[in-house]
């Protein structure tokens, strides 16, 4: 039941964003945010011909009578996003997989556990919020969310997305490198976008800084999500799988162990990737300070399929003991 309550809201999504395409509404990305905002509203806001703002409202009241859950509104609008960003031709344009999603919900739910006061998190590079969404959806304790995201469609598509999930989403339209004014927080969680940063006077107040020639986003992002975590705070980042190899991987290397105690690296299954050179990773630290102290062994591991529950099950009881025995979480 629930699956076809997604394929209602998908149905409605993607034939409101063709349709506003088609009508010179922009990109099929900006029809879905147009689409977004006539649901939150209740009502078609597009100055467009009688007989087609008709076919809007005939599609936009068959779900405006519906009660749809927080994760059903995320998973129908992932499926009309990554439509929208395979005709799209910015290359920055992609979403974090569903099960990594979830994946990385549990683990930050391990280590956040059920805070009475709750908890800050931070995603520095969010696009179209869906793995911030999937993290509020399924906390254990409240979180209060911040994120930013350079892309104005893809904010645009966090901010209606998170307005239809009822989530308190702090969005910030500004790249994250820059300076950044606010309180730090418990958790920061980021799908790394990878390559050149063009702003050199930006970079100059970075340790990781390239001694010639632009600076790695990555890197840089990496030591930015340290500085706004506070002592004891944890870190999870999805990184390629050649993060740590080549051109200043050496400096990379020595500030994160200098900062941070790292507590692991969990591979993602290959089969997830068309071929090993596009392969990822979660990497989990926890800054220093208070009484945190680096694990005796950190916690690798080559996770299994997605679709095999049973090994799967396998690896999150090792995991669970991991955390208990170097963490004592439990």
């Amino acid at each position: 039941m629930k699956d076809e309550k997604i394929e209602q809201l998908y149905i409605y999504l993607d034939d409101t964003a063709t349709l506003l395409e088609e009508n010179g509404f922009g990109t099929y990305l900006e029809g879905l945010v147009e689409a977004g905002e006539n649901l939150f509203r209740e009502e078609v806001r597009q100055s467009l011909p009688h007989n087609q703002v008709k076919l809007l409202k005939q599609k936009l009241d068959k779900v405006v009578q519906q009660k749809f859950s927080p994760e059903e509104v995320r998973k129908a609008f992932q499926l009309a996003g990554l439509k929208g960003m395979k005709e799209a031709v910015q290359p920055h344009h992609s979403m974090t997989p569903d099960a990594v999603c979830l994946f990385i919900s549990y683990l930050v739910n391990k280590v956040m556990g059920k805070r009475v006061d709750g908890a800050a998190l931070l995603d520095l590079a969010a696009g179209s919020g869906n793995l911030v969404s999937t993290l509020l959806n399924h906390a254990t304790t409240p979180l209060s969310a911040y994120a930013f995201e350079v892309d104005e469609t893809l904010l645009k598509l966090a901010f209606v997305t998170a307005n239809l999930q009822k989530h308190e989403l702090n969005l910030f339209h500004q790249d994250s490198i820059e300076p950044i004014a606010f309180q730090q927080v418990d958790v920061v969680v980021t799908d790394l976008p990878v390559g050149y940063y063009p702003k050199d006077d930006v970079a100059i107040d970075f340790e990781l800084m390239a001694s010639s020639g632009h600076s790695f986003i990555h890197h840089l992002m990496i030591e930015q999500a340290i500085k706004k975590t506070k002592a004891g705070g944890f870190l999870f980042f999805v990184i390629p799988n050649f993060l740590f190899e080549g051109e200043q991987a050496k400096q990379l290397h020595e500030f994160v162990k200098r900062e941070t105690n790292i507590l692991g690296l969990l591979h993602f299954p290959k089969s997830m990737f068309q071929s090993e050179q596009f392969g990822k990773s979660i990497f989990m630290l926890q800054k220093k300070g208070g009484n945190t102290k680096q694990p005796k062994q950190a916690l690798l591991a080559e996770l299994p399929s997605f679709t095999k529950k049973e090994a799967l099950a396998d690896m999150m009881n090792h995991i669970n003991r991991w955390f208990e025995d170097e963490l004592a979480i439990k």
